[in-house]
């Protein structure tokens, strides 16, 4: 059973954000980097990059397989973890500590669109 983190949002294509305030900072679930197994390659955005909800920003590569990153809430991009580049290992050793990038929301209505803890829970219980 893959571990979802409490206080933050989720989206169905498994990426996690926690908002604070305007800003919210974004990566991949544990169900995702344990679908991928060993992660080898990250193409992430440049900051100053902008993005709508549901926009692809990056792509995430393992040894079975590639999966395109999607933006959760619109906005622009203010910092990317460019250590991950260099360790994308880090992704499936740490995915809630290992962020990918910080985003400035153009809309924190859309926050209301993503799933809670408890929802996404229950939305992988019943995906598998």
């Amino acid at each position: 059973m893959s571990t979802v983190k409490d206080g933050l949002l989720y989206t169905k294509d498994d990426e996690w954000i926690a908002v604070n305030g305007e800003t919210g900072t974004v990566g991949i679930t544990d169900y995702a980097q344990d679908s991928l197994s060993d992660i080898v390659y990250l193409e992430l955005p440049n900051v100053g990059d902008s993005f709508e909800s549901g926009e692809n920003f990056g792509v995430v590569e393992s040894v079975k397989a590639a999966a395109d990153l999607f933006m959760p809430v619109s906005g622009e991009v203010t910092a990317v973890n460019d250590a991950l580049i260099d360790a994308p290992e880090e992704i499936n050793q740490s995915p809630y500590d290992a962020w990918l990038v910080k985003i400035q929301f153009s809309d924190l209505a859309e926050l209301d669109e993503l799933m809670d803890a408890d929802a996404y829970r229950k939305y992988l219980a019943e995906r598998d």
